[in-house]
């Protein structure tokens, strides 16, 4: 018989498993559900028919797949900022009773499930949706959703061999051959790991790219959706002024006659639409109240500022303590330990702004995607996003939003270090590619940052001062200052 202590040590184990569980399945049934909102106000109504149809079956299973891989999405964004999160509050509560399910075991389960969901849905899921969507079944076979799930698997199946057999043919040459045979039979820790090491370095490789441009558009994103305070400007008159434009606009648009050629009607009234645009734009800010416009556009601005440069600052510092400290390589662990000392040297107040940070580098990485002319005919457009473009913005931010941990981790914005599957990547280790992956980030940054306040100082004065009258011809970078000043001076005479 066993002894009554080893039984209760099981059973600890047995019930610590089951909460894990339950846990994990509620936090990701939460995603899930917002996933689908998030996915159903950007999906076009039309490919949803009422009728059971086959189409309409295929339509519905394949917006599942893409709102399980989104939620997988959003549980990596959030795996860091949780992790660091669960550390302070352990080190806040201690002993409380309340807040001992939060473990370094549910930590370091949710981080493998996230890998294993991960891959599911990059290397299997989103194919398969991709691959069913445009089936239709093998010729000469019967008609029907079956059909099309045949031909799919069939069509899977042979890229994942052609996957399989390009990663075997890579590792044959990078490695010894009796190494790269050996793997050919585990595939669990061997080819998903480097599979995933090589979309890891291509997802840091995009943040790269994406994440300094999206944070200079961040300020234009910003003041689109703030009231704009305005310098040496009559609200009254300007509205004055917008109103009968649009007014001799929208007259000349109702008495146009034949003889006017379609070009100059649509020049005409694409005018009248921007000139509406802009008496609305007005009309706004002249409701506005005056902190709204004197207070808020500022607060916001600074914000965005200071959020920028303390990650420059962070990076840079990083970038000093990679030459003289081994321990600011990037690296993985296998367990965390949680409640034992915190991963900011400013406690509290550095770990919640390790997670603000984290979250605004996401936030800008996505906006600048979506900016790159490359990728910009896939952004999102509310009730007009068809379900092609719905799997590219899926599979585009599970990318993304997996290569989240290991890119800030290189970077330095945080201390915790990567668990499970994550932190197994071969050029984590390589200071070369570490360290100039720090150079670049500082450097692109630093110079979207001054490109954009500069531009921005610079466009204000010229709307102020009038300088937008000036000839064509003149550029208005080469504007001399006494001129900008008199111009402004006579203006305020």
């Amino acid at each position: 018989m066993e002894a009554p202590d080893e039984v209760s040590v099981r059973e600890q184990i047995f019930h610590d498993r089951v909460r894990e569980t339950i846990i994990c399945v509620l936090f990701f049934v939460c995603l899930y559900f917002v996933s689908y909102l998030v996915i159903t106000h950007y999906k076009k109504n039309s490919e949803f028919p009422i009728d059971d149809s086959e189409d309409a079956t295929v339509n519905r299973i394949a917006l599942w797949l893409c709102t399980f891989s989104l939620s997988v999405s959003m549980c990596a964004v959030l795996l860091l900022p949780l992790s660091i999160l669960s550390n302070e509050v352990l080190l806040s509560f201690p002993q409380s009773y309340y807040m001992q399910w939060l473990n370094g075991s549910l930590i370091h389960g949710l981080w493998n499930v996230v890998f294993l969901f991960f891959n599911l849905s990059l290397v299997i899921l989103l194919p398969f949706t991709y691959f069913f969507t445009e089936s239709e079944g093998f010729a000469g076979s019967k008609k029907g959703v079956m059909a099309r799930v045949y031909e799919t698997a069939v069509v899977l199946l042979l890229l994942t061999l052609l996957v399989l057999g390009m990663v075997w043919v890579a590792s044959a040459l990078l490695q010894d051959n009796n190494m790269a045979r050996k793997g050919l039979y585990d595939l669990w820790e061997y080819y998903l790991p480097y599979i995933y090491s090589c979309i890891s370095l291509f997802g840091v490789l995009l943040l790269l790219l994406c994440t300094p441009l999206g944070l200079s558009r961040m300020f234009s994103i910003t003041g689109s959706l703030l009231v704009k305070p305005r310098l040496l400007e009559d609200v009254d008159e300007t509205m004055s002024c917008a109103v009968f434009e649009e007014a001799s606009l929208s007259k000349k648009l109702r008495n146009g006659t034949s003889c006017w050629m379609n070009v100059n009607m649509e020049a005409l009234r694409n005018q009248y639409l921007s000139t509406q645009a802009n008496r609305i734009a007005l009309e706004m800010r002249r409701r506005a109240s005056p902190w709204q416009r004197n207070l808020g556009y500022p607060l916001a601005m600074l914000l965005l500022v200071a959020l920028t440069v303390v990650s420059v600052l962070i990076v840079c510092f990083h970038v000093v303590e990679l030459m003289f400290d081994e321990t600011a390589m990037p690296r993985g662990m296998k367990g965390p330990l949680l409640g034992a000392a915190s991963f900011s040297i400013f406690g509290s107040l550095g770990a919640a702004m390790q997670v603000i940070l984290i979250l605004y580098l996401m936030i800008s990485s996505v906006v600048g995607f979506y900016s790159l002319p490359l990728f910009a005919k896939l952004r999102p457009h509310k009730q007009d996003t068809s379900l092609t473009q719905v799997i590219g913005n899926c599979v585009s931010l599970l990318v993304l939003s997996s290569a989240l941990p290991v890119f800030s981790r290189t970077l330095g914005i945080t201390r915790f270090d990567l668990l499970g599957d994550f932190g197994r990547s071969n050029w984590l280790g390589n200071f070369h590619i570490v360290f100039l992956y720090n150079i670049l980030f500082a450097g692109l940054t630093s110079a979207c940052l001054i490109n954009t306040l500069t531009w921005t100082v610079q466009r204000e004065l010229i709307r102020a001062f009038g300088l937008h009258k000036l000839p064509m011809t003149v550029s208005r970078s080469t504007v001399p200052l006494r001129l900008l000043l008199a111009n402004g001076l006579s203006k305020i005479h």
